[in-house]
């Protein structure tokens, strides 16, 4: 039983985690714009906020869009994961743990997550798989 729901399991997994990151990074483009992000990014003291803001929207699109296809998962959950420890250290690292008080909670559950979707082969389900399994 528990070998047939993995595939399901990794699937919500992947949409979810991967949902978040591209509405995120949706917010950065269509919400606030790439010079509203760009603004954000130097008013907190990103470095090179003209090339971060602009990089880290794009990754958060694709990259969600990645693991939510199942594509390219190691690389996208490993890039995914430094975006959320950059939002660590710049945004939440000094407001404490709490998402309540614009802790680091929240942050660090993404990138944890990312991480283990990017490194658990997608299941069956994934894109990558159907592929590699297309070659053979």
């Amino acid at each position: 039983m528990h070998a047939r729901l993995r595939p399901i399991a990794l699937l919500i997994g992947r949409v979810g985690i991967g949902v978040v990151f591209l509405v995120h990074g949706w917010q950065k483009l269509a919400t606030n714009g790439l010079s509203g992000t760009t603004a954000f990014f130097e008013q907190i003291g990103i470095p090179l906020p003209g090339l971060a803001a602009p990089a880290v929207t794009a990754l958060e699109l694709l990259g969600g869009a990645a693991l939510i296809l199942g594509v390219a998962l190691p690389v996208a959950g490993t890039l995914l994961a430094l975006d959320m420890l950059g939002a660590i250290a710049f945004v939440h690292g000094g407001n404490g743990f709490t998402v309540d008080k614009g802790g680091y909670e929240f942050v660090l559950a993404l990138a944890a997550a990312a991480l283990v979707i990017g490194f658990s082969g997608g299941g069956t389900l994934a894109l990558d798989t159907l592929w590699t399994r297309r070659r053979r």
